[in-house]
């Protein structure tokens, strides 16, 4: 059926913000509360907060919007006036228009994808989800059944956390957006020493968690029961099985059509690092601006010469951010700020501070590149674990020398690739085993493919700060943060081609995304390219030499009123560590974060 338009119909007055919101018996007495924290995270949508309360008096929903498209567009929440149907939305639906032509939903002018998912939402329900190609955290309340359903993207791309206290079910786009529903004190989850973060839906926050990715909530008001489902799974697609000529011409369709679709209207900026990823974003998307960040001194993560190629070739303009030292001492606060708590993440501060000139820029959209060294195996630890580290040192990355002595060994006794994947991602501890169970049961899930499991197990551990890191640092500045390569249809077919098509040993990983790029025109040293070093940043460096007495400093302070629990973590980041060794950095991060708090933790 087609759908049908106004004549005075405008394209999508796309929106990004923050959602909160609360459900239960008596939620309308609760509606000071939901503007306290809707307050609190005002900066994710600079262009307004507002609040609206269901027919039944069950449930409050806010939002706090930020404007891309249309500066006149209606601020949600939303409200379908036949059946009360009520959504918060934060994200964006990039195939609405196809959806709602397929579906028969009316879009008036000024109209965008959020009016187009509550009538969707209002027909047919949660099944709508399936039909979803975005990044998207939603809240909707039903009062036809008196339900609340949360929902997150396939991989999780927008944050949306939850908590359960009294019957009533409060949710918000920011952890501690829900400390203001109540108190909720420190606890330090065992992964934290382990990899950096929190893993699954765990949060250092008791009683509050982080919806899963590709996960729905409902919450029965009437109840105050929760039930969870899953509704998209990577591992149930079934594998290709045609040629790789075959694969790389569905590969490259792909990328022509779905890439430039992520492209705004409006002008925005893309983080060019200089390397194969976001070289192909560039060259399709076309940005007038690209920012890229390079460190004086530092020529081993210096790659913004490539970017400049890349520039000029696309006529783009390129701002070349060059931060120091002092300046990672000004914004850790900041960046602790916008966190919420310390994450695992090699590029904080090189995105920090690239976002904070795209910002002051005036532009209100960035694009970046997450997304092929997970699924086409780009990263080393990967190649480690399938060609093993001496086929890895000797195609000539010995400078993972000590990354790759993790897996070395004298007895005569292989270890498993799970195993082996667990040594090579730990940082710290793993004293019962949580993180080796769960690479475990991720290469479990992939059966007898070692590449898709590797891929599913980056999903289960490394993945959720870096699309948390991205989310919520862009925030900050009132950005939106865009991440093509996350298509669903590249997605899929990325973790579905067999490890030949991904990879053509140690240093030949992304093989079909080098050779879609060949075919694409773009510069040799691009798509011939091998090391990997994206925003990488020399903090880990600094705070053992310029910046060590700061550090130890930062570190004591905050040691002198940490929680009992988290004693054991700082004092670690009290001794010198090698330039790869994040323990140190990730003291001074948990110290930055525990000294502007007044909670107390459990142990």
């Amino acid at each position: 059926m087609a759908v049908a338009m106004s004549d005075d119909f405008t394209p999508g007055a796309n929106q990004m913000c923050g959602i909160a919101g609360l459900a239960g018996g008596n939620a309308l007495r609760h509606e000071k509360t939901v503007t306290t924290m809707a307050g609190t995270q005002h900066y994710r949508g600079p262009d307004g907060t507002k609040l609206a309360a269901a027919r039944d008096g069950r449930a409050v929903l806010s939002m706090n919007t930020l404007l891309i498209v249309d500066p006149h567009a209606a601020p949600g929440p939303y409200v379908d006036q036949d059946t009360g149907v009520m959504l918060a939305f934060n994200g964006e639906i990039y195939n609405w228009r196809q959806q709602a032509a397929a579906w028969g939903i009316r879009i008036g002018r000024r109209e965008s994808d959020a009016h187009f998912l509550l009538r969707a939402w209002a027909r047919i329900g949660p099944s709508c989800l399936d039909g979803l190609d975005g990044m998207f955290a939603i809240a909707v309340y039903d009062p036809r059944d008196a339900k609340l359903f949360l929902a997150r993207d396939r991989l999780g791309e927008k944050p949306l956390y939850w908590r359960l206290d009294g019957g009533r079910l409060a949710f918000a786009s920011e952890v501690t957006t829900l400390t203001v529903y109540g108190p909720a004190p420190l606890v330090l989850r065992p992964e934290v020493t382990a990899i950096e973060t929190p893993t699954g839906v765990d949060t250092p926050f008791q009683g509050i968690q982080l919806l899963a990715p590709a996960t729905l909530l409902s919450f029965d008001v009437t109840t105050a029961s929760i039930d969870q489902m899953t509704w998209w799974r990577l591992e149930s697609r079934s594998p290709f099985t045609g040629t790789y000529d075959e694969a790389l011409g569905r590969f490259s369709t792909i990328l022509a059509e779905q890439i430039p679709l992520r492209s705004p209207t409006c002008e925005f900026a893309l983080l060019l690092s200089g390397g194969l990823d976001s070289a192909v974003l560039a060259y399709l998307m076309r940005p007038p601006v690209c920012v890229t960040v390079r460190y004086p001194g530092q020529d081993r993560l210096n790659e913004s010469s490539m970017a400049a190629v890349v520039a000029r070739d696309i006529k783009a303009e390129l701002v070349v951010v060059e931060p120091d030292h002092a300046d990672f001492t000004g914004a850790l606060p900041q960046i602790m700020r916008a966190l919420d708590y310390p994450m695992g993440n090699a590029s904080t501060f090189s995105e920090h501070m690239a976002y904070r000139k795209i910002s002051e820029l005036g532009l209100r959209v960035v694009v970046g590149g997450l997304g092929p060294d997970e699924f086409l195996m780009g990263y080393v630890r990967q190649s480690l674990v399938l060609f093993g580290p001496h086929a890895v040192l000797g195609a000539g990355l010995d400078a993972y020398g000590p990354l790759a002595a993790k897996i070395m060994h004298t007895s005569n006794d292989p270890i498993s690739p799970a195993e082996a994947l667990t040594r090579l991602i730990l940082r710290g501890a793993d004293p019962d085993g949580c993180l080796h169970d769960l690479v475990a049961d991720a290469m479990a899930r992939a059966g007898d493919d070692l590449a898709r499991g590797l891929t599913l197990a980056d999903l289960a551990t490394a993945w959720r700060p870096l699309v948390l890191t991205s989310d919520k640092l862009a925030s900050a500045f009132a950005l939106e943060r865009r991440s093509p390569y996350l298509a669903r249809d590249l997605v899929e077919l990325s973790y579905r081609l067999p490890v030949e098509h991904k990879t053509t040993g140690p240093v030949g990983g992304k093989r079909i995304l080098r050779d879609a790029a060949k075919a694409m025109g773009l510069p040799r040293d691009i798509w011939a390219g091998r090391d990997k070093l994206g925003f990488a940043s020399p903090v880990p460096s600094w705070l053992n030499e310029c910046l060590a007495a700061w550090a130890d400093t930062q570190i004591r302070l905050a040691l002198a009123d940490s929680p009992p629990p988290f004693r054991p973590l700082l004092k670690e980041g009290l001794k010198p560590g090698s330039r790869f060794d994040r323990t140190r950095m990730q003291a001074v991060m948990a110290a930055s974060w525990l000294s502007n708090r007044t909670v107390r933790a459990i142990a």
